[in-house]
């Protein structure tokens, strides 16, 4: 599969909480979550090396319109609910065509 459509991530979690983040955003890989879709061909949580509440989640869709439609469904939502009550300000957020890479897990 192939990523045409990305999405980053940057997300702070208020003091100490980025640990609880990271656990809340490891969910979206499990069945029904939008990093489970068979859409879904990257879904990567990484913590900043510097500043532990610090969260990155980087992903890659098919398609712009298939990101947009799985994060309108009840999984993502509650996940993305449950994000808004960790974080001390709001996420930082950039969209992006993949061009090329490599991921090995």
């Amino acid at each position: 599969m192939i990523a045409n459509y990305g999405f980053n991530a940057t997300l702070t979690a208020a003091p100490g909480m980025g640990g609880r983040l990271v656990d809340l955003l490891s969910t979206g890989l499990d069945e029904g979550s939008p990093g489970a879709s068979e859409h879904c061909v990257v879904y990567l949580v990484s913590r900043s090396a510097s500043d532990p509440d610090v969260v990155h989640v980087t992903e890659g869709w098919n398609s712009e319109e298939d990101h947009h439609r799985t994060f309108a469904g009840e999984a993502a939502q509650a996940i993305v609910a449950r994000i808004g009550e960790l974080l001390a300000k709001e996420p930082e957020n950039t969209d992006y065509v993949p061009i090329c890479g490599k991921a090995a897990f």
